[in-house]
């Protein structure tokens, strides 16, 4: 039975670790003062929802709102206005795994301790459509920068500008790619936006079987999918697990700060709590101390401070074990708390361990360096194709660059060669500038090299670079090209409009190697990485082949013998 828009909601799910699937560990996971504070009321829908199930509601009240004694100040007017806020906390264990739903302020039930910081990236990078990209958080460690990137309209994410390697995605969301989920059923044009950070904010089923169904298809892809080639490099960054090394590295950290600041310390605002920050007027501070240290913003002055005045060895523990309270008001009063967590959760810290280098983030380390290598190799992967676009003949030992790509029209009909007939400007009035060695039938810029080294690639990479960002940005290069293209031996009409979507690298290594991810020269590699970030920024796709290689026949290399 098809169900409607009104079917669903828009909801924020989490996913809860070390909580067993009972409906007394699922209590037991709550804090008792936050209950309190909200005058909960337990009920079980167990019955309803065919699995256990516990749902807390309540309310957070003030009698008068923070804003009455100022505006009575303000105007001399009398105002006297309560908040009542509800909340709706629903706690669902679902073939093994918990989860949690907030209905208005019940998020502010769930203990950060126990939440899956990774599960909603962890979904949307599997399911998400990467051209469709819509809004992005990443983080760039040493120096505490957040970038935050929001397209409305959607966007490639290789066009956002992410450092694959550098950056830890923090929060990305866009257009979710082909799932069966309540939202969909009978019409597939509803399936809308999905984002993902620590939480997964999406319309799921209201009805007690629609709800269940969704999230099982949740956990289905987090169970049995891998991500989306575009959108791996998330997961390329990961947490460091070993429990020595965590040691080492708290241990290197509670050094650090006792020691002066050199910047290798700064704030970084916790992954969820953006929205909360944005509306914080007052926070509260302690870290092993009696008293909060009340501020406008959150002072990393202060708390290296008390860190630096605390004996070694516990420093580390004592900014784990501090908190901090954001607070709606600036009067700071108990029924105007946002929200509080551990100090360690807002600082970010780069520490080194040899030539390795580590950082903490919202409570976790992280090691970049060690993520690089894995990332180019998975960018040269995904552009190192196995089934080539466009159809080339093989090279025949021996033969030069420029007999290869003058042989090809003749052996590929449709083919346009290039190779050293330079487009001529103003800007390029020397030896001009070459758009490609061959063009293909369907406007593919083609560009040839047989290489010996890395140096020979780079030259062909810079090539392209030049060429595109030519016929992109004048429109002299571009006319010149077009009747360069009409006036060859199989020549036609570029289409109206033409600019360049697609270069092809089509290489011949030394000695014929076939042309792999693993064969591709080291230096050469990051090149092509670099530059293809710059190409497709462009709208430009980029694709490298190899050549095959062929031994010459009986005659052809008896000439070359004479030749030579």
């Amino acid at each position: 039975m098809a169900t409607s828009t009104s079917g669903t909601s828009k909801r924020t799910l989490y996913r809860l670790t070390g909580v067993a699937p009972t409906v007394d560990a699922l209590f037991d996971v709550l804090d008792p003062a936050r209950l309190e504070a909200v005058d909960a009321e337990l009920h079980f829908p167990e019955e309803r929802l065919g699995v256990p199930a516990l749902l807390v509601t309540g309310s957070f009240e003030q009698p008068v709102a923070s804003w009455c004694g100022e505006i009575n100040r303000t105007t001399g007017c009398e105002v006297s206005r309560p908040v009542n806020r509800s909340a709706g906390l629903l706690m669902l264990a679902i073939d093994g795994e918990v989860y949690a739903i907030g209905y208005d302020q019940g998020f502010r039930l769930v203990p950060d301790r126990v939440k899956d910081r990774r599960f909603g990236l962890s979904f949307v990078i599997r399911r998400v459509d990467p051209a469709q990209i819509r809004d992005m958080v990443s983080h760039t460690p040493g120096g505490g920068r957040t970038d935050i990137t929001l397209v409305p309209g959607g966007a490639p994410v290789w066009s956002l500008g992410v450092q694959e390697h550098a950056q830890i995605v923090r929060r990305l969301g866009g257009r979710l790619d082909g799932i069966q989920l309540t939202i969909a059923q009978g019409d597939r044009t509803k399936i809308s936006s999905v984002e993902g950070g620590t939480g997964l904010r999406m319309r799921l089923g209201i009805d007690a079987g629609d709800l269940v169904a969704d999230i099982r298809a949740i956990a289905h892809v987090l169970r049995d999918e891998s991500p989306t080639p575009e959108l791996e490099f998330v997961e390329r960054i990961v947490p460091v697990n070993d429990g020595g090394l965590v040691t080492r590295l708290e241990g290197r950290l509670d050094v650090m700060l006792g020691e002066e600041p050199d910047g290798r310390i700064a704030v970084a605002v916790p992954s969820d709590h953006w929205d909360d920050y944005a509306h914080a007027q007052a926070f509260a501070v302690k870290v092993n101390s009696r008293e909060a240290h009340l501020t406008d913003d959150f002072s990393l002055e202060y708390v290296l401070n008390r860190a630096r005045v605390q004996r070694a060895g516990t420093r580390f523990a004592a900014l784990r074990d501090g908190t901090v309270t954001l607070y709606a008001h600036t009067r700071a009063e108990k029924g105007d708390v946002i929200w509080t967590s551990s100090v360690l959760r807002w600082i970010e810290a780069e520490v080194a361990l040899g030539a390795r280098r580590f950082f903490l983030l919202d409570g976790q380390w992280y090691e970049i360096g060690e993520a690089y290598l894995e990332a180019i190799r998975s960018q040269v992967e995904r552009l190192v194709t196995g089934m080539p676009s466009v159809d080339l003949p093989a090279w025949v030992l021996g033969d030069t660059e420029r007999t290869y790509n003058e042989s090809v029209p003749d052996l590929r009909p449709g083919y346009v060669c290039f190779d050293r007939d330079n487009v001529r400007t103003a800007l390029h009035r020397g030896n001009g500038v070459e758009i490609c060695d061959l063009l293909s039938p369907d406007n593919v810029l083609v560009m040839v090299k047989r290489a010996k080294g890395s140096d020979a690639l780079s030259h062909l990479f810079g090539q392209a670079v030049v060429a595109v960002q030519t016929l992109l940005h004048s429109p002299e290069a571009m006319d010149g090209f077009a009747r360069k293209v009409a006036a060859a031996r199989s020549g036609r009409a570029l289409p109206d409009g033409f600019r360049p979507s697609k270069v092809v690298f089509a290489i011949l290594l030394k000695s014929g190697t076939h042309l792999t991810a693993d064969t591709l020269f080291p230096f050469s590699q990051v090149t092509l990485v670099q530059t293809a970030k710059i190409l497709e920024a462009w709208g430009v796709e980029v694709e490298v082949i190899g050549i095959q290689a062929t031994a010459a026949p009986p005659s052809r290399a008896g000439i070359h013998h004479l030749a030579a």
